[in-house]
């Protein structure tokens, strides 16, 4: 029995969806255990290039399962497209995919909550990606929520009526200009509930534990990155979340002395999209460059990512925080054709140097301070082992694992699942 955990350690958006399809084959159960559609997670291979919203990335493995948790909230309405797009993959959805009755569901009253919340906060937004995840999660926390299991209950829909009655009051509230027609919503949704209800509903919490007395392999994946944690975070511009390792024991309700390894992935630089603090944020050419090599930009929102150097000082707190017993790289071959490199080793904090993560990073307060690399020009796309590797990158790698005290044992030079390295 193995119960493995693999989570993001930047602002998400570091390949995390790749690796998962990339180990998928190791593992018998593949288990999704927070954050909503707001996270696009990519997956490419055979020349085609897959965005999964809220299933899991072991879907296109022929002999896995694959299982959201109840620390997931699932918006139907999203939930029936991302089906409606791998119909043509003749995947056998209903025997490989089951939902915990545990998770809780997005209304299209809680995705016009998130838009007037946004409208109302004018220069203070803090980037919502409008897909109603925030609110979800507050009626979550405020015992307000429905969850995948009221859908079975006879009173399903007087208890939607309820809470969207009470979200319309809400919106009325906020006294900002939402335009929206939601009978049309509302039939939308019940015909997203209708194909939900097609798929098998379980009781995860159950399931895993009798996995795990049965001898099975477990991968949880995260979503998003560890510093959008809602409480380890850059707060308040977070996602609603526990994206960190302690999110995957609440979010599927696996014990914390069953998880055994904890994968940390991390890009080779650092992106960040929506608003919040980013120490290395660069504003110059090379940011562009990396933006522009890196196709940086969101795989279901579209946004732009800002683009700065590796952050060492908040990649070993995020390692501190999750427990990492091993890295993946990503992205190494986006930093090919620089002539110079940076790497922020500390921050200079209101006049004193420093090497932990503080409570406030805003750039008033926090200055990076940087250690140069000599670049390569080397074309890594088509390397497939290590000793390949141009010495300039071996040395990048080495000093990251000697400041982190962790090793890399995967290095990606490419978005398809065969430009990966194993170190």
């Amino acid at each position: 029995m193995t119960v493995d955990l693999l989570l993001g350690l930047q602002w998400g958006d570091e390949g995390k969806g790749k690796i998962v399809d990339v180990l998928t084959s190791k593992y018998d159960i593949i288990a999704r255990f927070q954050g909503g559609p707001n996270a696009g997670h990519t997956l490419e291979f055979d020349g085609i290039k897959h965005v999964l919203r809220t299933i899991p990335s072991g879907i296109f493995h022929g002999n896995n399962m694959n299982i959201i948790g109840n620390g997931v909230v699932i918006d139907p309405v999203v939930f029936k497209s991302e089906i409606d797009g791998l119909a043509k993959f003749n995947l056998d959805l209903k025997a490989k995919l089951i939902i915990s009755r545990k998770a809780h569901l997005i209304l299209p009253t809680h995705r016009l909550l998130d838009a007037a919340s946004e409208a109302s906060k004018g220069k203070a937004k803090i980037g919502s990606t409008l897909k109603g995840i925030g609110p979800t999660y507050m009626d979550k926390t405020g015992r307000n929520g429905i969850r995948v299991g009221d859908i079975e209950l006879e009173d399903f829909a007087d208890r939607y009526r309820a809470l969207a009655d009470k979200h319309e009051a809400m919106i009325a509230f906020y006294n900002v200009d939402i335009q929206y027609n939601l009978p049309e919503l509302e039939k939308e949704f019940f015909e997203a509930i209708e194909d939900l209800k097609q798929l098998d509903f379980i009781d995860s919490e159950e399931y895993l534990h009798q996995a795990q007395k049965a001898g099975k392999s477990i991968l949880c994946e995260g979503a998003q990155g560890s510093l959008l944690d809602v409480d380890f975070g850059t707060y308040p511009f977070v996602t609603s979340s526990n994206t960190t390792a302690a999110g995957a024991c609440t979010g599927l309700g696996i014990a914390p002395n069953k998880i055994k390894e904890v994968y940390g992935i991390f890009k080779a630089y650092v992106t960040r999209v929506g608003s919040g603090p980013f120490p290395t944020e660069l504003f110059d050419e090379d940011g562009a460059t990396m933006a522009s090599v890196g196709n940086e930009f969101g795989s279901v929102t579209g946004r732009q990512r800002r683009c700065g150097w590796l952050d060492l000082v908040a990649l070993k707190y995020a390692i501190q925080v999750n427990g990492v017993t091993q890295l993946m790289m990503m992205k190494g071959d986006v930093l090919s054709g620089f002539e110079t490199l940076k790497v922020c080793t500390e921050y200079n904090y209101k006049g004193e140097k420093i090497s932990h993560f503080p409570y406030n990073i805003e750039p008033e307060n926090v200055t990076p301070v940087y250690k140069e690399f000599k670049g390569w020009h080397a074309d890594l796309t088509g390397m497939t082992t290590y000793e390949e590797l141009p010495i300039e990158l071996k040395e990048y790698i080495e000093f990251i694992e000697k400041e982190v005290e962790v090793p890399i044992k995967i290095v990606s030079v490419g978005p398809d699942r065969k430009q990966t390295i194993l170190k």
